[in-house]
């Protein structure tokens, strides 16, 4: 005799459950619970199962589990204590009964941030702090989060890493919720929106692996991805190579970005950046930027290495 132990994700729509599960709860054993509102209930009253409710006795669960089969559908939490509670129980009969778990259903890569959303609506219904903020109050935080996981990074600090981009994911969910409250036609979308969106991007950048292009290297792979692009803006009526180029990034970035996306449009690599209103240094700098990309080396990383050490220094000297 056996106790079927039958374990369901709160992440899985009720109902769906694994051929293994259905067969167990339909084998014609008792088939037992302690949650009285498990989202499965309704559907094997459907299929017409009875389920009795009953608050959990380890030892008696062993007990009946001696004298015939048993499923019990666990919490969805998996009932990982009354479990354990089980397994000291059965060790204690002489002849003690098969315990035998089956996923009724399984969490696929990416069934938590499934969690976060239901976390965060949550948190904007309930939370003062959480309900007041905008878009707007939320932008430095994301940038801030966005330095956090970029200094991780570049320390080698890959325990913090995991915590960093936590918090990024945070922003991105925070987002979505804030403009879901808002109506299609004045702007909303929820994270599913985004999801969609992006995952549209990478399989149309992406032809060459979900489509029937073949390419033979990473040279091949970013020319095509430029001019996927370059349609892309065509479409959305933008004419300029440097079209979505955001100017509020910090300025060594946004000089190199500039200054790359003129050169895969074939612009000369002497254009001046000097002007009315821009100082020599502003120049200079400019100019710098572009000679260490003619050195393959990033201008924003180099400098930020360069204020490390700086840092170090002033440390030693203090110390």
């Amino acid at each position: 005799m056996s106790l079927i132990v039958v374990t369901t994700s709160p992440r899985v729509a009720p109902g769906l459950l694994t051929h293994r599960a259905w067969q167990a709860l339909s084998s014609g054993a008792a088939v037992l619970t302690r949650s009285a509102d498990h989202p499965h209930l309704p559907y094997l009253a459907e299929a017409g199962i009875g389920v009795e409710v009953m608050t959990p006795d380890p030892a008696g669960l062993v007990r009946a589990a001696v004298g015939g089969d048993v499923v019990w559908l666990a919490a969805q939490d998996g009932d990982e204590d009354l479990m354990r509670a089980v397994g000291r129980a059965a060790l204690a009969v002489d002849e003690p009964p098969l315990i035998e778990m089956i996923p009724g259903s399984y969490d696929l890569p990416g069934a938590r941030v499934l969690d976060l959303v239901s976390v965060m609506d949550r948190l904007r219904t309930e939370c003062p702090w959480d309900r007041g903020q905008t878009h707007e109050s939320l932008v430095h935080y994301l940038l801030e989060e966005a330095y956090e996981v970029q200094e991780t990074v570049e320390e080698g600090d890959y325990a913090a890493l995991r915590e960093e981009l936590g918090d990024v994911l945070l922003q991105v969910a925070f987002h979505s919720r804030v403009a879901k409250e808002r109506p299609p036609e004045e702007g909303g979308f929820d994270i599913d929106d985004v999801a969609e969106g992006i995952v549209a991007k990478l399989v149309r950048r992406h032809p060459h692996v979900f489509g029937s292009v073949t390419v033979e290297s990473a040279d091949e792979v970013n020319a095509n991805w430029e001019q996927i692009k370059a349609a892309e803006r065509a479409e959305k009526g933008q004419e300029s190579i440097l079209e979505g180029v955001p100017m509020g990034q910090p300025s060594l970035s946004l000089a190199a970005q500039l200054q790359r996306r003129a050169e895969r449009a074939g612009a000369p690599a002497d254009l001046p950046a000097a002007a009315e209103g821009v100082s020599e240094i502003g120049v200079r700098l400019f100019d710098l930027v572009r000679e260490a990309r003619a050195q393959g080396l990033d201008p924003e990383a180099e400098l930020r290495a360069a204020a490390r050490a700086y840092r170090d220094r002033v440390r030693e000297w203090e110390g």
